[in-house]
């Protein structure tokens, strides 16, 4: 009974149209003053305490490496190296613009930045090359995803916070799932832009190869940076933010010059607007899980859940198929706040690994990012091609398929996502 009151409070509140954030808050405060006799006091030093963590700094510190990079010029230099890795195939142009998603997703850690930064280089060159713009941004909408599952990722530094994992591991088991998600997406497009007879370019020299290497390594090196320095335990995944944030500063204004000084402190207040909005978010969440946790409702759910018998199986299914719809309505962050407290016990319970679980749940905020009506890359990819929502929609049906195909092997294929973090944190 009382978490049908909060959960329906809550999206009474939401129904409203009120920002989240603001909900969560309010519905906690509505039901501690009315219906429980929790302190006051007590509210307080948990909000202290719950949003007084080090590893929270790794959110600000990838914004502003990824907004560096964005404004940067990275993004035009990797797609020069990825096009002439694999242009020379049917639909490189496309293709080329997969491998540039994955590519800058390593050094971005942001969904929606990596379909702005990709998409709005390479969609008109792929119309100026005879490319349908439905399928243009059927690619680069989908490809996209890849910045919340490639590491660094802001969505799992946000599932770390909520259930007290490692960082360092989410970021290691992020790895494999982020390069065959990679593989299947440019497969699928291979196979649309041969069976469409779509052009391909002339196959890059080896001269091209290095010279268009030579011209992105600065923005590659970012990955050795904070992934090199993670694994060799130079540095946490924290310290790894802010080492990006430095490294991206120096890279866009004193190496490739794209970037003037006056124009830093726009990227700072565009950084710093973004963040102050998550953490808010966070702010909230942490009083709605301190909520949830003084009623043991996670507690109740646990135990209803086991007395069911669903088993991991069945309750992997209901996971998904929780976060998928919620997906539809929401964005990632404020899914992950609300559910990761609730399903990280019963996780537990069942024995599911919780890298595990974070990678599953990043997997369907991916999808959940390409999907009406608040899929937010679906937003952004509307607007770089100016296409209406639903032919976006349809646009991305093909690489949806592949990707929810892609959620059920993880689902049910642990080892995918465990044997590299297995391998290196034994």
């Amino acid at each position: 009974m009382t978490a049908a009151i909060i959960f329906g409070l809550l999206a009474l509140l939401m129904l409203t149209g009120m920002p989240i954030s603001i909900a969560l808050g309010l519905t906690v405060l509505t039901f501690l003053f009315t219906m429980t006799q929790v302190p006051i006091e007590a509210v307080a030093l948990k909000l202290f305490t719950g949003i007084e963590k080090f590893e929270i700094m790794a959110i600000p510190f990838f914004i502003l490496a990824g907004n560096f990079l964005t404004h940067g010029g990275v993004a035009k230099r990797m797609i020069h190296f990825a096009t002439a890795l694999v242009g020379h195939l049917k639909g490189g142009l496309a293709l080329g613009g997969i491998v540039a998603c994955a590519l800058f997703a390593a050094v971005s850690g942001s969904s929606p930045a990596t379909v702005v930064a990709i998409g709005s280089i390479l969609l008109p060159a792929m119309v100026k090359a005879g490319y349908p713009m439905k399928f243009g941004v059927g690619v680069i909408g989908t490809a996209g995803g890849l910045g919340i599952l490639i590491p660094p990722s802001i969505v799992m530094v946000i599932y770390a916070v909520s259930t007290n994992s490692s960082i360092d591991k989410l970021f290691i088991a992020g790895i494999i799932p982020g390069l065959l998600l990679t593989t299947l997406l440019m497969v699928t497009t291979w196979i649309v832009a041969r069976k469409r007879n779509y052009p391909s370019l002339p196959r890059a020299s080896l001269k091209t190869l290095f010279s268009t290497f030579r011209e992105s390594i600065w923005g590659l090196l970012l990955i050795v940076v904070v992934i090199g320095g993670i694994y060799s335990g130079t540095f946490t995944a924290t310290e790894a933010a802010a080492m990006s944030a430095v490294y991206a500063f120096v890279v866009a204004v004193f190496v490739y010059r794209d970037m003037r000084l006056r124009e830093v402190p726009k990227v700072l207040l565009s950084a710093a607007n973004m963040s102050a909005m998550i953490l808010y978010i966070i702010t909230n969440a942490v009083l709605f899980s301190f909520l949830l946790t003084s009623e043991q409702i996670p507690q109740q759910l646990t135990a209803w859940i086991t007395a069911l018998g669903l088993g991991p199986i069945g309750f992997l299914i209901c996971v998904n198929l929780l976060l998928l719809a919620a997906g539809n309505f929401m964005e990632p962050s404020s899914i992950l706040l609300i559910t990761a407290p609730l399903l990280f016990p019963m996780a537990m319970q069942l024995g599911i690994d919780p890298i595990h679980l974070g990678i599953i749940m990043t997997i369907n905020m991916e999808i959940g990012m390409i999907t009406p009506p608040v899929g937010l890359n679906l937003y952004v990819a509307s607007g770089i091609s100016r296409l209406g929502l639903t032919e976006t929609t349809k646009a991305c049906g093909p690489w949806i398929l592949v990707m929810m195909a892609f959620l059920l092997l993880i689902t049910y294929v642990p080892a995918i996502t465990l044997w590299l973090p297995n391998l290196l944190y034994r």
